[in-house]
């Protein structure tokens, strides 16, 4: 059986799967409903044990 490819030029929210119709919607979307997620992931990490720095 073979899919068609149906808005495959949308974007399309990688964490509910939902389809828009430009980025700047998209990009709303993920500023308001999965704010929490965005603002837990935000975190700066340092460098690794073991990192070498090149000066």
């Amino acid at each position: 059986m073979v899919l068609p490819l149906v808005d495959e030029d949308k974007p399309k929210c990688f964490l509910c799967h939902d389809t828009f119709d430009d980025y700047e919607t998209l990009r709303k979307h993920q500023d308001t409903v999965h704010k929490d997620f965005f603002e837990y992931h935000e975190k700066k990490r340092g460098p690794a044990p073991g990192d070498v720095s090149i000066f």
